[in-house]
């Protein structure tokens, strides 16, 4: 006979997870394969949900004219209509769509809905929600009130703050990656804030990634430095503070490369300034792992990140990181042992 003790370790290895599996409809207005934070952390959490056998529904717009739903035994995809949204190139904001998901959700009823942003397709989201009384966590992933001086709307700062505490208060609970947006978004007047941690996949980046190849291509050899930069090449970013970082440690380092990883409207500008950086435009999956391990410094000057997942690809990938006390910086790095912190 099996002992009390044999018996529940027999049970825990042989019956399966008894786990209830979710529906879970998540809404939002930028997926991969378009390449930036937003849209690489609902990839990763899509598919984390899928792995564990969550069924997903994904209402996104169409990306373009031959977008179609890749649908799986996980994951159904329903595709919604967008415009280009002005100067961010290659990205659609969904049009509203109230009705037709109000539809979907009363023939197909979720558990619970995530949205993530906070376009028109995300506020139509949330009244469809709301009117069939489903619980709505909603995503704050973009500081747009802090964009809003970078591209010439520093005067709708305060509506824009307005604008998103409206949005965020109306779901049951808003996801945050960190305690210090937490903080910020109360001092705002937002409610039910809660901290939801973010990860790296450290056998995508680490440093065994290095290419002497590539390092080779820059022009560089291991005896040399290369300072690297990772993101969108635009106003939000502080891209000035880059140069002028890389300048200075030029001064005491002359063997110094500075290489971009990344596009953006600021990067024909910034290339014409700059000949002697090396510009390489978006890098995806192991190509970009690859340029991160064969840099040697990591730049991140931006003030308006909410996290920052390059901040900890680069730590992965074996970097040192310079970068301000806030976001995923200010959580993960020890000032002096793995990066050096500014205070913002």
């Amino acid at each position: 006979m099996l002992c009390a003790m044999d018996a529940a370790e027999f049970t825990c290895q042989t019956l399966p997870s008894m786990r209830p599996q979710l529906r879970i409809a998540m809404v939002t207005e930028t997926y991969p394969p378009e390449v930036n934070g937003v849209a690489m952390t609902l990839g990763r959490l899509v598919n984390g949900l899928q792995v564990r056998n969550h069924q997903v529904q994904l209402i996104r717009p169409r990306q373009h004219a031959d977008d179609q739903p890749q649908p799986t035994a996980t994951l159904s995809e329903h595709l919604q209509r967008g415009i280009a949204l002005p100067r961010y190139d290659g990205l659609k904001m969904g049009l509203p769509a109230k009705a037709a998901l109000t539809r979907l959700w009363t023939r197909q009823r979720p558990d619970v809905v995530q949205i993530a942003t906070e376009g028109p397709l995300g506020w139509s989201a949330l009244a469809a929600a709301n009117k069939l009384r489903l619980p709505v966590a909603s995503d704050f992933h973009t500081n747009f009130h802090s964009y809003s001086s970078h591209y010439g709307f520093g005067l709708l700062r305060r509506a824009i703050v307005a604008y998103l505490r409206k949005f965020h208060n109306k779901a049951a609970v808003t996801l945050v990656p960190t305690e210090g947006i937490r903080r910020e978004l109360l001092s705002h007047g937002y409610e039910n804030i809660e901290i939801i941690g973010r990860g790296v996949d450290t056998k995508l980046f680490h440093p065994g990634r290095r290419d002497p190849a590539l390092r080779a291509r820059w022009g560089v050899n291991e005896d040399e430095t290369v300072a690297l930069y990772v993101g969108r090449l635009a106003a939000e970013k502080n891209l000035a503070l880059v140069f002028q970082a890389f300048d200075a440690m030029r001064e005491t380092r002359p063997a110094s490369r500075l290489v971009l990883v990344g596009d953006g409207p600021e990067r024909v500008s910034w290339q014409a300034r700059r000949p002697d950086a090396i510009f390489c435009g978006t890098q995806i999956g192991e190509t970009l792992a690859a340029h991160y391990a064969s840099g040697d410094v990591f730049l991140f000057p931006s003030l308006t990140e909410t996290w920052g997942n390059v901040t900890i690809e680069a730590m992965a990938s074996g970097l040192a990181v310079v970068a301000y006390d806030c976001a995923a910086a200010e959580e993960v790095i020890r000032h002096g042992e793995n990066g050096l912190k500014a205070p913002p």
